[in-house]
């Protein structure tokens, strides 16, 4: 009997999990929409004896985990739009360079959060990726290209300067 169960559970996964997957996967992206059909099935699994519709509770479940992580993501774009808030705040208050300050707040947001997260809320890189929602690599890259951006406009204003 036991047997049959896991070979059942064996065969339904293999039927619907390509499926469940790229049906998440047209909502969410690719690494989260396997972790989410994995989480749908994990959570069959421990109902596998009470559920009678298998299909329709992975794609009920798929659909909250989808809906959770979507508030989750929109969370941290509050909780990032928040602390960039503040440091912006922190920042007119201590920053006694005007025009470095000027500088930062000129340059794009997709540079300007990475930037004010990471040198001025002295967050690790891995902290502004979960809170951006971007892979560390990118984050990486667009503190890099702030840099350049910032180094360069500082130079133009200093051979000016002098």
């Amino acid at each position: 009997m036991k047997r049959s169960r896991e070979k059942a559970a064996s065969e339904l996964f293999a039927a619907l999990y390509p499926r469940l997957a790229g049906w998440c996967r047209r909502l969410v992206d690719d690494e989260t929409a396997h972790e989410i059909a994995s989480e749908a099935f994990t959570r069959l699994w421990a109902r596998w004896t009470t559920v009678a519709e298998p299909q329709g509770f992975l794609y009920v479940t798929a659909a909250n985990l989808v809906r959770d992580h979507w508030r989750k993501l929109e969370r941290e774009r509050r909780t990032v739009h928040r602390v960039t808030a503040e440091t912006a705040v922190r920042l007119q208050a201590e920053q006694p360079d005007p025009t470095v300050r000027m500088l930062v707040q000129s340059l794009p947001e997709r540079l300007r959060v990475p930037i004010l997260l990471h040198y001025y809320a002295d967050m690790p890189i891995r902290e502004v990726s979960l809170l951006t929602g971007r892979k560390e690599g990118t984050v990486m890259s667009d503190l890099h290209t702030a840099r350049e951006l910032l180094r360069a406009h500082l130079r133009r204003s200093l051979d000016r300067a002098l």
